[in-house]
């Protein structure tokens, strides 16, 4: 600890990332990144992109994606707010809406970022328990607070709430800015878009990171009523007018268009989720219902931290969380056809080796 850091920054406990390991011979499953390549006519707009306009500032308004991204979500631009990764863009949201004398909701389980925003902000929060199948019960999220903030498809459980649940949950709660985080939604559950037009108090967040394939881009959403985003940009242009640089803008901007691409990507993601969650359970894993590019699992009889480490002996990183309720439970991406192939294979290796330790 510093003697000269602030008494706010001792207390913080920031948040830890999956690994990223500094070899490519892994089998990389634990940070949810998608499997597969960026869109061609992304990488093709960035390679355009790197000139020698470098030299100059890129637009602070990012218009270019925000016209995308409105076309793409059927929304007006003033709708949209961009920024560098969800990440920034969350930390904004919660600095803007939620410094309030009431706490905020938040499921006991969910994005674990969610508790540093509040540290660092002062905000005061507390948690609604997931129920006993691990799903967020809507109808706990009722009473005066500050705001609710909600991952759907929640992470790290998979479990998605449907439109209906939305609807309820901003019908009950008018009065507080609803966040909804859907940065796993394209890969099975209904996105609360199309509820923006109806709910003033409906902030959606959304990424490039996982469904169009560009986490080392970093460039995220927030989509609602045009004055909440006039709020966001307060935030932003207090903090940094240029979070996003031209290569971004020129590769966001292109993958946004490119439909085809992401319509066939996700599709492929989902069938090998599918296959991921069936291997699973052949071997006795319980699996949750996941609509995110990832499952969660547990063995009935294996300890989750034994199991985790004794994959990534075999060169396989899935994620374990040490937390109440889930520390039983793997989180584990979902891979391309020959990585998952390798998975099973190391697991099944594991379970055999841990079968005849046990005998």
């Amino acid at each position: 600890m510093s003697r000269f850091w602030s008494p706010m920054v001792s207390a913080l406990t920031p948040y830890v990332p999956g690994e990223q390991p500094q070899t490519l011979d892994v089998v990389k499953l634990n940070t949810n990144e998608n499997p597969f390549g960026p869109s061609k006519r992304a990488l093709e707009a960035m390679r355009s992109a790197a000139s020698d306009s470098l030299r100059l500032y890129p637009d602070p308004n990012a218009r270019q994606i925000r016209e995308a991204a409105a076309h793409a979500w059927n929304l007006l631009p003033e709708q949209v707010f961009v920024g560098n990764g969800s990440d920034e863009v969350l930390a904004h949201a919660f600095f803007a809406f939620f410094q309030h004398d009431l706490p905020i909701l938040l499921p006991d389980i969910t994005y674990s970022f969610y508790p540093v925003y509040c540290k660092l902000y002062g905000i005061a929060w507390r948690t609604i328990p997931l129920d006993n199948h691990l799903s967020i019960p809507v109808e706990d999220f009722t009473g005066p607070n500050g705001g609710i903030v909600l991952a759907n498809p929640n992470a790290p459980t998979g479990r998605a709430l449907s439109l209906e649940q939305i609807e309820c949950l901003l019908q009950k709660n008018s009065d507080s800015v609803v966040m909804i985080d859907e940065a796993y939604v394209d890969f099975g559950a209904d996105s609360a878009t199309a509820l923006i037009a109806r709910f003033p108090n409906l902030l959606i967040i959304r990424t490039l990171s996982k469904s169009y394939a560009l986490a080392g881009l970093r460039v995220g959403f927030a989509l609602g009523n045009a004055a909440l985003i006039e709020g966001l940009e307060r935030v932003k242009n207090s903090f940094n007018s240029y979070p996003l640089d031209r290569l971004a803008i020129a590769g966001a901007t292109a993958a946004l268009k490119d439909q085809h691409w992401f319509e066939e990507n996700r599709s492929r993601v989902i069938a090998l989720r599918e296959e991921l969650s069936t291997g699973l359970m052949q071997r006795r894993f319980e699996v949750l219902p996941s609509a995110a590019n990832f499952v969660f699992a547990r063995h009935p009889e294996i300890e989750a931290a034994q199991m985790a480490s004794g994959l990534r002996e075999r060169g396989v990183l899935v994620r374990h969380f040490n937390a109440n309720r889930i520390d039983q439970f793997l989180r584990i991406s979902v891979g391309t056809e020959k990585q998952q192939a390798r998975f099973f294979a190391m697991l099944d290796k594991e379970l055999e080796r841990i079968d005849k330790k046990t005998a």
